[in-house]
């Protein structure tokens, strides 16, 4: 498997790595210190007789100071190169700890009850509506539902959305009969008298256009006249037919139970009747649909409403200050402020969150937990101990410094012990 170099050091690491160094001067000069001390007192013990005590602490220093210098060193590479067996720990081992490490991590931190207990501590809405509620808050978050909003839009392909448009319309418009459901549909207005508003408004519209458009009916009956007929009576005919149309339809706006309105209830209840159950009536309505969602102008008029949308869309997205984004804005700081305030809003927004965050815990612990494995395994080692080091290593250098100190007072007492018991 190839390694992925792990990223330059930042600047942290570069802090550790001379903190790291400067101990390392440290550790190593406590050791060469105990080397010069027990040179000298090796050579003038037998002058100096005291100074064996020094010679034994020096030399236990030593020794505490190389064990602890080959135990830590051993930990991130060979000492001095050589191929010591259970030395270079970290790189050998390195695919062994990132896959102990995720199991760690699954087994502690994946587990559904902790997270619940951990989440049911936290007032996750009222913190979550007390930071949206701030408007700038409202408008970040706003902000950049607009830029995901933009960036889907612009990935969407106009041919894919035009034929999803197409396929939509054709499946739940075109292949469904209408007939049964526009009967029955039909048949509760008709019931329930609900046309009767519409019928009113038809006949006002009627009247007013009567009203006004009285130089319509000059000639309307009269031009299919007799040529001898005199001309008052052709005018006295056009006003008789325009007189009778005004009465006709001021009768019928005045009268709930005119013959007229009984008719049309009648028509609406046989076409209704007929929508339902007549497969004439019911294949005329499918070929008139047909005709009006499946001819090109239609399908281009679809496919220009979506062009003109996505452009509209986009452009209220863009601007900070259109209509739409303050909506959002406002609308986002509305919920924030109830999250803060409506305690039972709070405890179901709550719920869902602890249970979808437990469902997906207790679901995808594993393939969580892999990703600090797979992760480890790609990494290279020599930089992976590198960066273990700069993280650890000074303190382990503070082992070989107590390694030295203990060392030495080990050294210093076996002697004093020995040379009680048995003497020079």
């Amino acid at each position: 498997m190839a390694r992925t170099p792990i990223a330059l050091l930042s600047p942290a690491d570069q802090e550790r790595r001379r903190a790291l160094r400067r101990m390392k001067g440290v550790a190593l000069g406590a050791l060469l210190g105990m080397a010069v001390v027990f040179a000298v007192a090796f050579a003038l013990q037998r002058e100096v007789e005291w100074l064996q005590y020094v010679r034994a602490a020096a030399e236990g220093g030593m020794v505490g100071a190389l064990a602890d210098w080959f135990a830590v060193t051993a930990l991130f590479r060979h000492p001095l190169g050589l191929p010591i067996p259970h030395t270079a720990i970290i790189p050998r081992r390195k695919d062994e700890i990132g896959q102990q490490l995720g199991e760690f991590v699954e087994t502690n931190f994946l587990e559904g009850h902790v997270v619940r207990t951990k989440l049911e501590a936290t007032p996750l809405s009222a913190r979550a509506g007390a930071w949206l509620a701030e408007p700038a808050h409202a408008d970040r978050i706003a902000a950049e539902g607009a830029t995901l909003a933009s960036s889907v839009l612009r990935a969407l392909s106009d041919d894919d959305v035009q034929g999803l448009i197409e396929d939509l319309a054709r499946e739940h418009l075109l292949e469904p009969d209408w007939g049964p459901s526009v009967g029955g549909w039909l048949e509760r207005v008709v019931d329930a008298g609900a046309h009767h508003g519409a019928v009113d408004l038809a006949l006002d519209n009627i009247a007013v256009w009567l009203g006004n458009n009285r130089e319509m009916f000059q000639g309307l009956v009269s031009r299919r006249l007799p040529s001898w007929v005199p001309g008052i009576a052709q005018r006295l005919v056009d006003d008789t037919v325009y007189r009778e149309a005004m009465g006709f339809v001021d009768a019928v706006r005045a009268d709930p139970r005119h013959q007229a309105r009984a008719a049309i209830d009648q028509y609406l209840t046989r076409l209704s009747d007929n929508l339902q159950h007549d497969p004439a009536t019911r294949m005329r309505l499918e070929e008139a649909k047909a005709s009006v969602f499946d001819s090109p102008r239609v399908r281009g008029l679809a496919a220009e409403a979506w062009n003109t949308a996505k452009a509209g869309l986009l452009t209220s997205l863009a601007d900070p200050d259109s209509a739409l984004r303050r909506r959002a804005s406002a609308a986002l700081a509305d919920i924030g402020r109830r999250l803060q305030t409506d305690e039972s809003l709070q405890r179901r927004v709550d719920g869902w969150v602890i249970d979808a965050a437990v469902f997906l815990v207790e679901r995808y612990r594993h393939d969580i937990a892999s990703i600090i494995t797979d992760t480890v395994e790609r990494w290279d080692a020599d930089e992976t101990t590198e960066k273990i080091e700069l993280m650890v290593g000074r303190d382990l250098q503070y082992i070989r410094l107590n390694g030295t100190i203990v060392g030495a007072l080990a050294g210093l007492a076996i002697f004093t012990v020995a040379h009680l018991a048995w003497g020079s």
